[in-house]
């Protein structure tokens, strides 16, 4: 990984052409979108036994987000391209359209494959709106200066993570509001936020662009959705179906057979290729690219099992669990800002992505030590070491991938960091969970065994107050 930021990438942008004020407006609209993708992620996870529960498709609730991490994740690498070629605004107001109409439409759900149907459109917004974000301002600021105001996304994303889980489970938790179902309000709340930052962008975000002419790779498209989309639902079901059932095989071998066909094809169309191979001939993006599936493992599974941990072990509500999991987002917001200070002045980031890989894997040792009886304090302690150790490697990732690409492959550059992270996060996510509830039927079992015969627990049992 390059030393030092300020060299990687001298001529990418207009970094003079803009004052702090100008980039501080323009930052603002694109955080609004980024807002709304942070916050999706996070306030549908405590809701969506409510929803399941009121249109009467339990079983069938693991669609509804398995339907938006398709698109979404199939969508962003189309963004990256496409911005490339046609500039970067029109692309933005068009992912934060389709969010705002797919979350309208979610609201008016009347059953689950509604639900997911409508999901599944607000996947294809929520697929820009993140990468686009951090592309823009690779565009208007200089390397140097990069980690400093990505660093107010990292804040961003550290306060939607929080208030997500909140707010779903507040939403979820009303009968009405306004004569309208609480939970519908989980999709609701994203219109009048969406529509402000549609407004924002398309007032401020006037940027040049230079158009770099391509053909458009609709065949790689084409490929990695038959490649990526069998995966993903594998990733999904997996723990459901069985992962050596006939289904999950079909997925595996037709996930397979696409992904060669996605490497057929994109070593094909060479520069205009919606993920150009020759970029991972730079061992720095290489290795940014493989520490970013890791760090998506890492992410995305511990933001989802450590609420689960808070209710299922520790008996908490969902807005409670929301609410403890303020400390890991502290840890993110106080890391991003910290380092993307320090690399703004220095103009070096490497150490950065080597002390949050010892936070990570120091935060995974401490949470493995937790226990039934442990007390509240210690895995909010852990939590933030985890979050130390996401807040100096997320945005340092993304400005590595950047700087190691040429500035005509920006937009694809930095989609393809975010595509890999979400990779990463969704088999992080299958895996954990997959573990968790394997397992702790089980556990629970041996438990119940192993104290039954007490005195104490026979005692518990004929005691009418217990």
């Amino acid at each position: 990984m390059t030393e030092t930021a300020a060299v990687a990438a001298p001529a990418a942008t207009t970094p003079g052409r803009l004052s702090h004020r100008q980039i501080v407006v323009i930052l603002s609209g694109l955080m609004l979108g980024m807002f709304l993708a942070a916050l999706d992620q996070t306030i549908v996870g405590t809701s969506i036994r409510t929803i399941a529960d009121d249109l009467k498709g339990l079983d069938l609730q693991a669609w509804a987000t398995t339907a938006y991490l398709i698109t979404s994740t199939i969508a962003t690498p189309i963004y990256g391209k496409l911005s490339d070629i046609y500039g970067r605004k029109p692309f933005y107001l068009l992912a934060i359209s389709l969010f705002v109409i797919g979350s309208l439409a979610c609201t008016f759900s009347q059953s689950m494959y509604e639900l997911a149907a409508f999901r599944a459109l607000q996947g294809l917004g929520a697929g820009g709106l993140m990468s686009l974000a951090f592309t823009i301002i690779a565009d208007i600021v200089s390397p140097r200066e990069r980690a400093k105001y990505q660093g107010y996304f990292m804040a961003v994303f550290g306060t939607s993570s929080v208030l997500g889980p909140v707010l779903g489970g507040f939403l979820s938790g009303q009968k009405t509001i306004w004569f309208t179902e609480g939970w519908r309000w989980v999709f609701l709340v994203n219109v009048p936020i969406g529509v402000l930052a549609l407004f924002v962008v398309a007032k401020v975000l006037n940027v040049p662009h230079e158009r770099h002419n391509h053909r458009i790779d609709w065949w790689g498209a084409v490929t990695l959705v038959i490649g990526v989309v069998p995966l993903l639902i594998i990733a999904e079901q997996g723990r459901e179906w069985g992962w050596g059932s006939q289904r999950a095989i079909l997925c595996y071998a037709i996930g397979g057979v696409g992904l060669i066909l996605f490497c057929l094809v994109e070593a094909k169309m060479r520069d205009a290729a919606l993920i150009p191979l020759r970029l991972f001939r730079n061992s720095t993006f290489t290795m940014v690219i493989i520490a970013g599936v890791i760090l998506g493992v890492g992410m995305f599974g511990g933001i989802t099992m450590v609420p689960q941990y808070l209710q299922i072990v520790k008996g908490q509500s969902p807005t409670a669990a929301g609410l403890l999991m303020l400390p890991m987002m502290l840890g993110i917001m106080i890391a991003s800002m910290v380092s993307g200070q320090i690399t703004s002045r220095t103009g070096r980031y490497k150490i950065f992505p080597i002390i949050g890989s010892l936070f990570l894997i120091a935060g995974m040792y401490l949470f493995s030590t937790v226990e039934v009886d442990t007390p509240l304090w210690h895995p909010l302690v852990f939590m933030g070491v985890f979050g130390l150790g996401l807040g100096l490697s997320m945005q340092t990732l993304t400005i590595a991938a950047q700087n190691a690409a040429p500035p005509r492959d920006m937009g694809v550059s930095t989609a393809s960091a975010t595509f890999f992270r979400q990779m990463g996060g969704t088999l992080g996510v299958a895996v954990f969970l997959s573990l968790l509830f394997s397992t702790v039927g089980d556990n629970i079992k041996d438990a119940f065994t192993r104290i039954a015969p007490t005195p104490a627990f026979q005692a518990a049992v004929n005691d009418p107050a217990v």
